[in-house]
């Protein structure tokens, strides 16, 4: 399944939870899919920490 596929699917569920749903409940999807994203990359290894940290090497 191509990444823009993944990415359709994604923003039909937060359609369906915006419309359906309260703004609380379209919060929760948005945490858990995040939560998921990175247990996602973590177990594909291609979690990088200082990605998400924000931290940068210098090289001369």
């Amino acid at each position: 399944m191509s990444r823009s596929t993944i990415g359709l699917f994604v923003g039909l569920l937060l359609g369906f939870v915006a419309v359906f749903g309260g703004f609380l409940e379209f919060l929760a999807v948005i945490i858990f899919a995040a939560v998921g994203l990175l247990i996602g990359r973590f177990l594909d290894g291609d979690l990088d920490l200082s990605q998400l940290t924000g931290s940068r090497t210098k090289r001369n």
